[in-house]
């Protein structure tokens, strides 16, 4: 089963710090989480994103589009990347949601992604 990853926190806590211990302490949490799951085999896609102050949202209402600049929701905390995962259970992607370093500061949120059946294997 795969399941999306998405990681939520505030925008200074999904940026790495200026002070280059505190930033090597950061990165290095990151990259040892995404190596773990690399070494796992259970990484099927990801990406970082852009700050969400670069958003751009799309409606249309009345056949009438309507663009807005920044993120949906005006909140604390900002989807700031995600990672799809390929695990047998909930349970495994609960776990290997527990060591995302996000989780100590921020949510990271599980969801099962429905797979094509035309592309599920």
């Amino acid at each position: 089963m795969q399941y999306m990853l998405l990681f939520y926190d505030t925008e200074p806590n999904l940026s790495p710090p200026l002070d280059a211990t505190e930033k090597q302490a950061y990165l290095g949490a990151w990259n040892a989480y995404m190596d773990a799951m690399q070494s796992a085999g259970v990484v099927r896609a990801g990406e970082e994103l852009q700050s969400a102050k670069l958003a751009t949202c799309v409606k249309v209402r009345n056949e009438k589009r309507h663009v807005q600049d920044g993120p949906f929701a005006d909140t604390k905390e900002e989807l700031g990347g995600f990672v799809v995962i390929e695990v047998p259970t909930l349970d495994d992607a609960l776990a290997w949601a527990a060591r995302c370093p996000t989780a100590a500061t921020g949510t990271v949120e599980v969801r099962p992604v429905v797979l094509n059946p035309l592309q599920a294997s």
